[in-house]
């Protein structure tokens, strides 16, 4: 696309924002911020690294990446990190307050990313003058993008993942984006490097471990003795806790309940659903099934068993599962993308899952071939697969250690990241 096509598209892209702006002003999500979105009360001071983190996800993975960051020269490196929403900004803060406190040589101011209006966007370059932007994960703004290219700073786009719904809708203009195309990508799989590849040519594109995996501390399995909610669960009845189910996946996680308790009729069942507004179409669900329950908040002691308790309480599931035989989690029976897996396993839990977990694909298919993670197609096969873990459950201890090291294995993005900053930055 040559330059004059690029600079109409841009114009265009620029009015679209105009006639939007005025009405964003009235979106609560973005209210917060919203001076530093559009630059009206000043500007951030003048940094050598620019790192955009699109939300909190994002925000862990700039501050991973921070950690890993060194100054190439006897004055500090300054970072200047911006994120779109107010969990990411946050999040930010915290990450600043811990490297500055560090005092190793990075000074990092958060921001909020400015709406990608053409103008604003040069003029935060202009008023920046980075040496280097990092992008994480899929941000690609074309007003960013065209704002760096005419100040002359490298895109390094990392950690970088793309569907094919999303490679879909770049397709839809592939000369601007081409002409916009970051200078180097690292991608988190070959799957999304081609992707990348085919939107921006395949020169570009490096394979790099993902960021997430470096997010993972070493957990290990809570003892029971040390775990909050020991006196509620009977030490010697099955466990089974289903977590983050959502309303979408109702109908087969009831049938998936009322089977298991069924042909293990001796169960306690946590249900724990993702949102707890719909704890009453869950007690409907369960009671429609004709299935004993209780709330969590109701419990004095340990819950009888047979018995569904529909958990209604934060900040559980993690001890739940410490505690579990078995676990279901849930965001798979529908095309959801899943709920974190990951959770259970490193508490020494084999998670069962069913066929829609593309949020955390990036966490491999070797998971399933090594026998960490069970799939299962539909709520059938989850039942099978739940019995028959229950009726043979794997150590403890055996399956926490086996995750920490498929975790192990697969750290190393952040430092891969940080070289090559440093190589641009050099």
């Amino acid at each position: 696309m040559g330059k004059s096509a690029v600079d109409m598209a841009l114009a265009a892209y620029g009015l679209a924002w105009k006639a939007a702006l005025p009405l964003l002003k009235y979106n609560s999500r973005l209210k917060e911020g919203w001076s530093q979105r559009t630059l009206s009360e000043g500007e951030p001071a003048p940094a050598d690294l620019w790192i955009q983190a699109a939300s909190g996800g994002e925000a862990y993975l700039a501050w991973e990446v921070l950690k890993h960051l060194e100054s190439p020269w006897s004055r500090s490196l300054r970072v200047l990190t911006t994120t779109n929403t107010l969990q990411g900004f946050q999040t930010l803060l915290r990450a600043a307050e811990e490297i500055n406190g560090r005092k190793n040589g990075l000074a990092v101011q958060p921001w909020y990313f400015p709406f990608d209006e053409p103008n604003l966007m040069r003029r935060m370059a202009a008023r920046v003058r980075p040496r280097l932007a990092v992008i994480l994960e899929t941000e690609i703004w074309p007003g960013f993008l065209h704002a760096c290219k005419r100040q002359g700073v490298p895109v390094l786009l990392a950690n970088g993942r793309m569907s094919t719904k999303s490679l879909g809708g770049y397709l839809a203009w592939p000369g601007l984006f081409r002409a916009l195309a970051p200078d180097r990508i690292m991608a988190v799989s070959e799957t999304d490097g081609r992707r990348f590849g085919t939107l921006f040519g395949r020169d570009r594109v490096w394979i790099m471990p993902n960021i997430k995996f470096d997010r993972m501390g070493d957990a290990s399995p809570m003892p029971r003795a040390s775990n909050p909610l020991r006196d509620l669960i009977p030490a010697r009845a099955p466990f089974v806790v289903f977590g983050s189910v959502r309303k979408e996946e109702e109908h087969d996680a009831i049938l998936l309940a009322k089977g298991l308790m069924s042909k293990r009729s001796g169960t306690v069942l946590g249900l724990f659903p993702r949102h707890m507004h719909h704890m009453d179409l869950w007690r409907k669900g369960v009671e429609g099934a004709g299935l004993n329950w209780t709330l969590r908040s109701r419990l004095t002691g340990p819950a009888a068993p047979g018995t569904v308790v529909l958990w209604d309480s934060f900040g559980e599931l993690v001890p739940a599962y410490g505690l579990a035989t078995a676990a279901f989690v849930g965001g798979s029976l529908a095309p959801l993308g899943g709920q974190n897996f990951l959770e259970p396993l490193t508490s020494g839990v084999t998670p069962v899952t069913g066929p829609h977990w593309k949020n955390f694909a990036w966490v491999g298919r070797d998971i399933l071939a090594s026998g960490l993670a069970v799939e299962a197609k539909d709520w059938r096969e989850a039942l099978e697969s739940l019995i028959k873990i229950i009726d043979g459950p794997p150590a403890r201890k055996d399956v926490a250690a086996a995750a920490k090291q498929y975790i192990r294995d697969r750290r190393g993005g952040a430092e891969a990241v940080s070289k090559q900053v440093a190589d641009f930055l050099k």
